[in-house]
């Protein structure tokens, strides 16, 4: 049992909306930690507890030494850290007394876990009767599933999403990006968020549940939902638009751009910069209606126009129009673009591991 400043620790934030919350954090891996980093960027005091071995995100990339991958130093940002092995009483002991003076505490163990520590919330309560605690789980423990291990891939396949790749490029793919945890750490941070205003206003505590599966359902069904709406459903739980087999950067003469034809004025404005091509004055595509019914066979025009002219020709003759339409970036090429770096997105700070951002 240690306890210390994490290796990674950059200094935390001297203001915000959360200064003076105090933060226990047990989770682990990505969904959690996500979750207290928007805390500690809010101002929330973050003390992330982890086990002898560490985080397993300590060992997911390289890193400039063992243990302090990217994705783990990233994430540990404006946090401290202690180091307990919750097995041992002593540890518990340590942590019992750091959650009395806790305002919130959330964990990413499965049900019967936390109860096997004696850590559940009806024990934490009796130590802070006005504590948040924050269940941060795979699957809602009310349900079949509620046992299941659950990380972001196997979340994006029982989801939904890795079908949904499949109506795109022809066989199931995860989305390359930990989506669900993001998701469900941004929803499990803004429900802290809110159970704190409720406390402030009330002087009382409660319990939350944020359940990945549950939060990437409800995500995809805000446009996905089509026909399910309904009961019984009456079409397709489905929003063609998105599933649109062209629907994608399109290839101009020498690369690619992104660009969204979206409202009647915008279209009627392209339709005349490319000069009133036959195909694109299809009655089919008058009015946003009539192109949502034929939005694939729009896309294929759309495309066979746009790889007339250079990126640089369109850009500018779309943005001068007030269609939006973009470049594409690459991950390296953001951390050099104009835009982030004149609004100040990044921002560099001394730390242990050297100069970072």
């Amino acid at each position: 049992m240690s306890a210390a400043a994490s290796d990674s620790e950059t200094a935390r934030p001297a203001s915000g909306p959360l200064l003076g919350v105090r933060v226990i954090d047990l989770t682990a891996t990505l969904m959690g930690p996500y979750c207290t980093q928007l805390l500690a960027d809010m101002g929330a005091d973050v003390i992330k507890v982890e086990p002898p071995q560490g985080d397993t995100t300590r060992y997911l990339q390289q890193g400039h030494r063992p243990g302090m991958s990217e994705m783990f130093t990233n994430l540990a940002r404006g946090k401290r850290s202690i180091v307990l092995d919750l097995k041992q009483p002593e540890a518990l002991a340590v942590l019992e007394r750091l959650l009395a003076g806790a305002d919130v505490c959330l964990h990413s163990m499965r049900h019967r876990a936390v109860e096997r520590l004696g850590l559940a919330y009806e024990r934490v309560r009796q130590l802070r009767p006005d504590i948040i605690y924050a269940n941060l789980y795979g699957y809602g423990r009310s349900g079949p599933y509620a046992d299941w291990p659950a990380y972001d891939d196997t979340i994006q396949g029982i989801a939904g999403l890795a079908r949904l790749q499949e109506r795109v490029v022809g066989e199931p793919r995860y989305v390359p990006t930990v989506m669900a945890d993001k998701i469900a750490g941004m929803t499990a941070a803004y429900a802290i968020a809110m159970a704190l205003f409720h406390r402030q206003r009330t002087g009382e505590g409660q319990e939350l549940e944020i359940a990945m599966f549950e939060t990437m359902v409800s995500f995809l069904m805000v446009e996905h939902i089509g026909g399910a709406l309904y009961d019984p459903p009456q079409g397709e739980t489905l929003y063609q638009r998105a599933i649109a087999p062209h629907r994608r950067p399109y290839a101009t003469l020498d690369g690619y751009l992104s660009v969204l034809i979206y409202n009647d004025r915008q279209w009627q404005r392209f339709v005349a910069l490319a000069g009133h091509p036959p195909a694109l004055c299809d009655p089919r595509f008058a009015d946003l209606a009539s192109r949502s019914r034929h939005v694939d066979e729009m896309y294929q025009h759309l495309a066979e126009v746009l790889a007339t002219r250079s990126t640089a020709d369109w850009l500018e003759a779309l943005q001068q129009a007030g269609i939006p339409a973009v470049p594409l970036r690459s991950l390296q090429e953001l951390t050099e673009d104009p835009h982030l770096l004149q609004t100040g997105f990044f921002q560099s700070q001394q730390t242990k591991e050297g100069r970072l951002r």
